[in-house]
This record gives C-alpha cells, sequence and structure tokens, in this order.
C-alpha cells in the first residue's frame, strides 16, 4: 500500500510539472520568436502528443512496479539486452538506407525484404524492452543523485523520467552581425536535408538572418528525450543532463533560461557539468566493467554529431576544439568590425579546411557558433573567448560538492552575479 502511495505521488508530481513546462513553452504572439515561426508552423514538432504519450508509458510503467520487480542481475540483463536490440536496430536501419541509396538495385522492395522482416521484429522487441530498461536506468540515477543530496526527502523533484525515441531536429536563427541564438524551433524529424536547406534559405532572405538545422541529443521536456545510441555512457550522461534541465526549471536559472545568451549558456554548461558526472557515477556504481572503454569525445556530450569519419582523418593529430575555438574567435573579430560577409566567407574556409580533416559540417555560420557554443563544459571549442563557460566551471571547482554548485548557480539570475559569487 506504502509504495502505491509512493507511486501515486510521484506520478501527480509528474503530471504538475507536464502542465507546467507545457504551459512554460506557448509563447506570445507578440514574442518575435513568431516572425520565424511564420515559416515553420507546418513542420513544428508536436511535444504536447509526445509528452502525454511518453507520460502514458511511464504511467503503465510504474503500475507493474519497474524496476522493484527485478533484482540486479536482472535488471542488468534488461539494460544490456536493451542495448544489443538499439544496436541492431540500427545497424538494420543503415541497410536499409544503402539499399535505397544503391541505383544499382532495381528492386528495392524485394531486395530490402529480410531486412525489413528483422528490423520489425526488432522494433517489437525493443518495445518490450524499453520500459524496462529506461525504468532501471531512471533508478540508478535517481539513487546517485540521491547520495548526492540533490533530492527532496530523498527523492529527485522532479521525477527522473526518460524516454529514448527520435528526436526532432532544432531550427537555430542567429543576427547576421553577431552571434546570438534568437530563436531555437523545433521541427520534425523527418525533413531530408534539401528541405532542410531550402528552410534555412527562405529564414536568412526573409529576415536577414543566419540559420541552421541542427540535430539534437537530448530535451528537455517532460518525460525528458533522450536520442536512441548504443553508447550507455553518453546515455547516462544525457538523462542526467536532461533531468538537470528539468530541476533548474523550478528555479530562477531555467526559468530565465531564455531571458540573455549569458542564461542559456550558464544553464547549458551546468547541465554538461552534472550531467556528465553523474553519469560517470552511475557507470561506476552499476556498471563498472565500462569504466575503462572509451569516453566520449570531452564536450560532444549533448549534441554528439561532430565525429570525425575515419577513412578521412590524416596521419596527424587534429585538435578540434582547438581549431574551432580559432574560428569562433576570429569570426567574433570580424562581426565586431562590421565585416559580416568576410566572416561568412572565412567560416566556408574553415568548414572546407575541417572537411579535408575528417569532419563534415554542411555549414559552419553565425547559427552554428550561437547553438553550438553555450555548451562550454570544457575548454575551447565553438564558444571561442566567452568568459561565461569558464565562470561557470569555475564556480565548480570552487563548490564542495556538485550539489553545492548545482545549488548555488540555480538561484542566480544574472552573468553579473555568477562573476561576483567566482570572484569573491
Amino acid at each position: 500500500m506504502f509504495n502505491r502511495i509512493v507511486r501515486g505521488l510521484e506520478m501527480g508530481i509528474t503530471l504538475l510539472i507536464l502542465a507546467l513546462l507545457v504551459n512554460y513553452g506557448n509563447p506570445s504572439l507578440s514574442d518575435p520568436i513568431e516572425k520565424v515561426r511564420a515559416y515553420t508552423r507546418q513542420i513544428e514538432f508536436n511535444y504536447v502528443t509526445w509528452m502525454a504519450n511518453a507520460a502514458m508509458l511511464k504511467l503503465r510503467s510504474a503500475s507493474i512496479g519497474v524496476p522493484y520487480t527485478l533484482n540486479h542481475s536482472a535488471q542488468k540483463q534488461v539494460v544490456t539486452e536493451y542495448f544489443r536490440v538499439t544496436r541492431t536496430i540500427l545497424e538494420k536501419e543503415y541497410q536499409l538506407e544503402q539499399i535505397y541509396a544503391d541505383a544499382a538495385i532495381l528492386d528495392k522492395e524485394s531486395a530490402s525484404a529480410s531486412v525489413r522482416e528483422e528490423l520489425a521484429l526488432q522494433q517489437a522487441r525493443q518495445s518490450e524492452l524499453a520500459p524496462f530498461a529506461e525504468a532501471v536506468l531512471q533508478d540508478q540515477v535517481s539513487q546517485i543523485l540521491a547520495e548526492l543530496g540533490l533530492t527532496a526527502f530523498g527523492q529527485p523533484l522532479p521525477n527522473v523520467l526518460y524516454h529514448s525515441t527520435a528526436l526532432p531536429m532544432a531550427l537555430i536563427v542567429s543576427p547576421r552581425d553577431r552571434i546570438e541564438q534568437t530563436a531555437n524551433i523545433s521541427i520534425n524529424m523527418d525533413i531530408p536535408v534539401d528541405e532542410q536547406a531550402a528552410l534555412e534559405s527562405r529564414v536568412d532572405k526573409g529576415l536577414n538572418s543566419s540559420s541552421l538545422v541542427v540535430h539534437i541529443g537530448g530535451v528537455g521536456v517532460y518525460p525528458t528525450m533522450v536520442m536512441r545510441s548504443t553508447d550507455m555512457r553518453w546515455m547516462l550522461s544525457t538523462v542526467a543532463h536532461e533531468w538537470i534541465h528539468n530541476y533548474l526549471t523550478l528555479r530562477p536559472l531555467g526559468i530565465l533560461y531564455s531571458n540573455t545568451p549569458e542564461l542559456r549558456t550558464m544553464n547549458e554548461t551546468t547541465a554538461s557539468i552534472a550531467g556528465n558526472e553523474i553519469g560517470e557515477l552511475v557507470i561506476e556504481r552499476f556498471y563498472p566493467e565500462l569504466k575503462s572503454a572509451s569516453r566520449p569525445r570531452p564536450g560532444l556530450i549533448s549534441v554528439p554529431f561532430e565525429r570525425a569519419q575515419p577513412a578521412a582523418l590524416s596521419q596527424t593529430t587534429f585538435d578540434f576544439r582547438g581549431q574551432m575555438r580559432e574560428t569562433r574567435v576570429n569570426v567574433d573579430a570580424l562581426l565586431a568590425e562590421g565585416k559580416i560577409e568576410e566572416a561568412e566567407a572565412y567560416m566556408e574556409e574553415r568548414r572546407l579546411m575541417f572537411l579535408s580533416n575528417g569532419y563534415l559540417f554542411r555549414k559552419i555560420n553565425q547559427a552554428y557558433f550561437a547553438f553550438f557554443g553555450a555548451y562550454a563544459d570544457s575548454p575551447g571549442g565553438a564558444a571561442g573567448e566567452d568568459p561565461v563557460g569558464p565562470a561557470v566551471r569555475a564556480l565548480r571547482e570552487q563548490s564542495d560538492s556538485l550539489a553545492d554548485f548545482v545549488n548555488t548557480i540555480s538561484w542566480m539570475t544574472s552573468f553579473e552575479q555568477l562573476q561576483k559569487t567566482v570572484n569573491q
């Protein structure tokens, strides 16, 4: 009976947070972002429907007591099998893409029949495993949060709830004369590359802006959305990263997320730092055999899409973060001098340089830096010389614990307040 009451309270809190987030996410018609939405309304992702469906999945999972009905060995087996099935699905999807991209294959339906049949079987298996695997990982992250002191009465608030799914893409918009994110609009995930480029062109021409459609690794709605992945370390870090966003949403730093570029960077950098630390602690506690495995490239936890293509890598070591930092610094300098066209030409030159070293970018522009520059948990990279990231990292170094760091910064309302705290 007590467990049922606790689960009922948990889900009540879940639905309350869901309602708050939905209400918070509705912009007023006078918001400048509506100028951009004139180009995206027909292709925007429906978060309300997604969150309602995800909440129902979590309610069903809670009703059968997952993960409390499984012992530690069974929990680990479920998680391992879930990642194995996910790997198979991604492999089969890639095989399908190869078949349909091969001009020499005329009867693509027949050629892909066995692959589609196996894919359907694996997707059905994944649907069976997902509620159990996600509940186990949620509980493991929750246990670490409790040990860190990031709970209320021993319970994370909000509860750790996520669902792994195909994610929408984001249309990022920045002015051309400076690097600043003025719009971030989620659009459907099935828009092909040529239509993405056409959308960017329409927005840029109509608003004299710099725009870019980007892939994302997670979204801090509730339950949170996390990209499908076979990398458990990345998955755990991202689950924790998005939970931190939910945690901050109930405090000034999260409420003011979009007020200034500095506050956005404070939010994202805090979530990245905390997510990485929490994810590593879950690995140490529950999956110690993975601790010696290679780690993701620093700074690419939240948006893991800038990975070099192995066949194109040069023999010499290429300092991606250092080169990207240099690019950002030089672009900032050119824009500060009003040399917009020169800055854009320079970014295209640098894109080709990255390409020659195995890093495939469709575009590097103001919108690229406006989005990726906010993830400043590691030195260098797209943030350039932006002082916000270093200040957040300095606060973490000065804090007695991760909970102390998160709770201190969560009540801040400006970058100036962060600077004053760090310099005390």
